[in-house]
């Protein structure tokens, strides 16, 4: 069981562990998972494949390496929220504002979706076109479902500490 592996692991590194998130993946298609930083992050990418061989695994694989660096928050522009959406939204007034505003959230969208970030390794290309390439080369049909982002220390607030505070406390001052 998990709480098995982790008493193991507690035991064997002489730290304490506490897991405060996780995520399950189950698929019919292909997923790939990707460390980086020495285990500092940990990605998984789904995608759902009528064909798995090394390249549509290298594939995801450098898609994974795409959500470690850029740190997208979905993986294309359906899954944004229209809270978000209409909240940007309500700022138009006028023609030149509104055209203003439409240009700014796209390139907001370009930022925080995956498939419309330009890919890292080859500018030229967003993520999509490039899972595209790939799975053209490969007569495959590919599609990137899901992606999970994990990295240590992620949610933890930082403690601001006041040391001359903390020593005037305990002076009783």
């Amino acid at each position: 069981t998990v709480k098995d592996a982790l008493t193991e692991k507690i035991a064997v590194i002489g730290e304490n562990l506490s897991i405060r998130r996780f995520e399950k993946v189950v698929t019919d298609g292909c997923v790939v998972p990707y460390i980086h930083g020495g285990g500092r992050i940990g990605v998984l990418v789904e995608a759902e494949t009528d064909v798995i061989n090394d390249e549509i695994k290298a594939c995801l694989k450098n898609v994974a390496m795409q959500v470690a660096a850029m740190s997208p928050k979905y993986v294309s522009r359906d899954e944004v929220s229209a809270e978000y959406l209409e909240h940007e939204n309500q700022k138009k007034t006028n023609n030149n504002i509104k055209k203003m505003i439409i240009r700014r959230l796209n390139k907001k969208l370009k930022e925080i979706c995956l498939l419309d970030q330009a890919y890292v390794q080859d500018g030229d290309l967003s993520v999509a076109k490039y899972v595209e390439k790939v799975a053209k080369e490969n007569n495959a049909n590919v599609t990137v479902k899901k992606f999970v982002r994990f990295e240590t220390g992620e949610g933890l607030e930082k403690k601001n500490e006041d040391f001359a505070a903390e020593v005037a406390a305990q002076m009783g001052n």
